[in-house]
């Protein structure tokens, strides 16, 4: 577990060192940005539709709440994949976070979207979460 998180943030540093992001001001790190590491792991053969979710709605529903999207991934041997899934989400502050994450929570449309696609059972049986900022050698700035 601990080879593929490290392998996913490496990833999801990869993409954001691409990113148009602030300098280094006097050797201090100038992106004040949280990142949130996510790991779900779904209900024995619900992961397709765990998947279908997260294509059908939910991403544009994380976009309507604030939270930037770094990255999605599936661990490379086939029965992990179909028990976890892992993402890397961004926000301007840890405060902006809990906000985003309570604001979806209570809206609507994810109200509906998570009735629908659990009518035949749940597809998280549990989800991990760590909030995380870049070291100061990390080579997002």
């Amino acid at each position: 577990m601990k080879r593929i998180l490290l392998i996913v943030l490496g990833v999801a540093l990869a993409f954001v060192l691409g990113q148009n992001l602030p300098t280094v001001h006097g050797g201090k790190k100038t992106d004040t940005r949280v990142f949130e590491m996510r790991v779900y792991y779904a209900e024995p053969g619900k992961m397709d539709a765990l998947h279908a979710r997260f294509r059908n709605h939910t991403n544009k529903l994380f976009e309507k709440h604030g939270m930037t999207l770094i990255g999605y991934w599936s661990p490379i041997d086939a029965k992990q994949a179909q028990e976890k899934l892992i993402y890397i989400l961004a926000y301007p502050s840890e405060a902006a976070a809990k906000k985003s994450w309570k604001d979806f929570g209570s809206d609507p449309e994810w109200k509906k979207v998570k009735a629908e696609t659990e009518k035949n059972g749940k597809l998280v049986t549990k989800a991990e979460s760590v909030y995380m900022n870049p070291t100061d050698y990390s080579p997002i700035k």
